[in-house]
């Protein structure tokens, strides 16, 4: 039996999903205060994630984050980390806190 090559879906492919909205960035991290700290930080302990060595995008990330209770501007609150441990440690961070155990 041949191939049917001149039949047409009946079915049209799914609607593209709805994107994101995209990141609104806190006027916080935009700040002179901030970005002198993070310059000040990386130039002391190098641009590496302090937890695998890439230095691939990385972030200054508060240890405790902000809307914990974490210091904004303690140099001893801010870790170094790659995009992917960013990611992560938001992540679990956020389900924390949805769990109720800031």
């Amino acid at each position: 039996m041949g191939k049917l090559t001149n039949i047409k879906p009946r079915l049209s492919s799914t609607p593209p999903r709805l994107k994101s909205p995209p990141k609104i960035v806190e006027e916080f991290y935009s700040s002179p205060e901030w970005r002198a700290l993070v310059k000040r930080i990386k130039a002391k302990r190098g641009n590496f994630c302090q937890r695998c060595g890439s230095s691939d995008r990385v972030i200054a990330d508060h240890i405790i984050e902000r809307k914990d209770g974490g210091a904004d501007l303690d140099e001893n609150n801010i870790e170094l980390l790659c995009h992917t441990h960013h990611q992560k440690k938001t992540a679990q961070a956020r389900a924390r806190r949805a769990r109720g155990q800031a």
